[in-house]
Order: structure tokens, then sequence, then C-alpha cells
């Protein structure tokens, strides 16, 4: 063999093996480009995916956060309407109260009203000693009813009159002056009637009574002021 033959040999060999590597080079070049792709398409999914999660975390959260300040602000409502039907309903009492105390201005009607609640607290507690509480302002208007009211008494329940007097050492409360100074320490009228012994005590006040009365039909007077419960 010459050295053109060799060297064309040698050619041949060259041109063999820069085909052989350029085609495994485009096939790495496939391959790495498919295998990037797919990773790339992983890493969009995921990134979507992650994206998606957080999106839906902060939609829950801000819903949850949304439900959270509904029912804050449906309970303030809740709260403000009880709040204002109370006061609806104290400012009731409170007009009732101040009522309560213009009765005793009547002297002919307030005797008369005196004269039963004292026979009431005979009957409540039948002994036949008794002593009578009262507002010192009332003590010589309680004074003239007292026997006749003792007398009643006697007739309606057939025993012997009882030997009622007042109680001048326990006077109750003098009458609201309609300041809030003397709300909690006032009277409105009435009386008391106590044992001798003081051991049992019939509280026949105004006021005893309207609260008596208040707590009965609380239910009623809330159904007349703001109508049926729902």
């Amino acid at each position: 063999m010459n050295d053109t033959e060799v060297t064309k040999t040698i050619e041949q060999m060259v041109r063999f093996i820069r085909q052989e590597a350029e085609e495994k080079a485009s096939e790495i070049a496939v391959a790495t480009e498919e295998e990037f792709n797919i990773s790339k398409l992983q890493f969009v999914e995921a990134e979507k995916q992650r994206i998606k999660s957080e999106f839906e975390r902060r939609e829950g959260a801000i819903e949850v956060k949304k439900k959270v300040e509904r029912s804050k602000q449906l309970n303030e409502s809740r709260l403000k309407v009880l709040q204002a039907r109370e006061d609806a309903v104290q400012t009731l009492l409170t007009e009732a109260h101040s009522r309560l105390a213009k009765l005793a201005k009547d002297k002919a009607k307030y005797k008369a009203l005196l004269t039963e609640l004292l026979i009431q607290g005979f009957e409540k507690l039948r002994e036949p000693e008794l002593l009578v509480r009262v507002r010192q302002v009332d003590e010589s208007l309680v004074k003239e009813v007292l026997e006749s009211a003792a007398e009643r008494y006697a007739e309606k329940v057939g025993v012997p009159k009882p030997d009622v007097s007042i109680d001048t050492k326990h006077y109750l409360a003098p009458p609201p002056d309609g300041t809030k100074d003397n709300e909690g320490d006032s009277c409105s009228g009435g009386v008391v009637v106590t044992t001798a012994d003081s051991s049992i005590v019939c509280s026949n006040t105004l006021d005893e009574r309207l609260e008596i009365v208040y707590s009965q039909n609380l239910p009623s007077i809330r159904t007349v002021l703001f109508g049926e419960a729902n």
C-alpha cells in the first residue's frame, strides 16, 4: 500500500469517526433536550401546584377571617339589640316606680291602699301580736287605718283582733326624691308587717309588689314591647 492509499484510508477512518462522533453528539443533545424539557415541565407543574396550594390556603384563611368577622359583627349586633331591649324594659320599670311614688300624693286612695296592704300582711302572718314598719312620713296616716284594718282582718279570717303597733325603731326608707342619689335607699310606700320578735317578715311595700309583678310578667312585657321571639 502506497502513501496515497494510506492517506485515503486514514481520511476515511477520520470521516467515519467524525460521523460517529457527530451522531453520538446529536443523540446526546436530543436526550439532554428531552431530559431538560421533562425537568422543566415537572418544575413548572410543581410550581403551579405550589402556587395553587398557596392561593387556596390564603383564600381559605381570608374566608375564615370573613366568617369570624361576620360572626363577631352579628354577636355585637345581637348584644346591642339585647341591651337596647333591656334598656327599654328598665325604662318602663323606672317609669312604673315613678308612678308608684305619686300614689301617696292622693291621700284618700293611698289610705285605702294602705288598709288593704295591712290586711294582706296580717293574713300572711296570722299572729296575735304584730309590728308594722312604715315610712316616717306615713306614720300618722297608718295610725288612722291600723285599728280598722285589724278589725277587718279579724272579721274576715274569724280570729280575735290582733294586737298591732307601729315599729317606731325601724322606719322604712324615705320616699324617692327624683334623683339617682337615693334610688337604692328609698321606698315608694306601703308597709312591712312582722311578728312581735321580727323573726317573720312580710314585705308589702309598693316597690316589693312591683318587683314581684315585674318578675312574674317579664316574658309578657317583652312580648308586648318587642313581639313574639323568633
